[in-house]
């Protein structure tokens, strides 16, 4: 199995933090020295992300898997958006082995469905994917606008994505397409109800990629879940509250 990027730092108790679709482990750039005074932190990139190669076949199953073969023998680990389903998912499998679980701005199921009303329409996900084809930088470009919809810094936090975005060259653009499936069709509600860590909800409340209303139904879900619903806040609060950001994850490390 062909070995993920990873960049860790700091000691203490171990943190893995995963990033979202399109982006890589340079993202947590604005929190990680704050957080490796706590923690020793692992930042993963996944596959054909950042500095890791891709690998096939690029499934949330496959993706889940490279992720448990790094993992430490306990830690809390922490995703963001896609990288927050894979983190479900190893909270369900390796449960030995996690034992404290963020959710950052993430959702058990991306797309709307009959029964699921606080998703994204699934034509937009497929537009995404059908202009990455045709248009790679403008579509990134406008999927990055998004993220930052209804922050309260919008112009400064998206000039931030769009620094780190490209810090470590782009994204194989197979992995990009196999992700947005991801996006598509994975539906992880059944599963998320068998978690039994607790569980940090981070959220802000103008989030339009995962709606805040699946934060809230995560919380009811999950037995040992604490949430913060940050105001003003877009798809990424670690950028928008880095300093309230880091202060909650030390409060669930000692809390919980």
């Amino acid at each position: 199995m062909t070995p993920l990027h990873i960049e860790t730092l700091g000691q203490g108790p171990d943190l893995v933090l995963l990033h979202g679709w399109a982006m890589h482990s340079g993202i947590w750039g604005s929190v990680r020295d704050e957080l490796a005074q706590r923690f020793r932190v692992h930042m993963v990139d996944l596959p054909g992300h950042g500095l890791s190669p891709a690998s096939e076949p690029g499934t949330l199953d496959h993706l889940v898997g490279m992720v448990a073969g790094m993992l430490p023998e306990r830690c809390m680990l922490g995703g963001w958006s896609l990288g927050g389903q894979v983190a479900m998912e190893l909270a369900v499998r390796e449960p030995q082995r996690v034992d404290k679980l963020a959710l950052i701005a993430t959702t058990p199921c991306f797309a709307k469905r009959d029964d699921w009303e606080w998703g994204m329409e699934r034509k937009l996900l497929q537009l995404f994917l059908e202009n990455l084809k045709l248009n790679y930088a403008t579509t990134i470009n406008r999927f990055l606008t998004l993220q930052m919809s209804g922050d309260r810094d919008a112009s400064k936090i998206l000039s931030q994505l769009r620094k780190s975005f490209f810090q470590r060259g782009e994204p194989d653009p197979d992995a990009l397409e196999k992700g947005l499936r991801i996006l598509q069709h994975s539906d992880l509600r059944e599963r998320i109800v068998t978690i039994k860590q607790p569980v940090l909800i981070v959220h802000g409340e103008n989030d339009v990629i995962t709606h805040p209303a699946a934060a809230d139904w995560m919380h009811r879900q999950l037995p040992q879940s604490q949430q913060v619903m940050f105001a003003h806040c877009g798809h990424a609060p670690f950028l928008s509250y880095p300093e309230q950001f880091v202060a909650h994850l030390n409060a669930f490390r000692t809390n919980s």
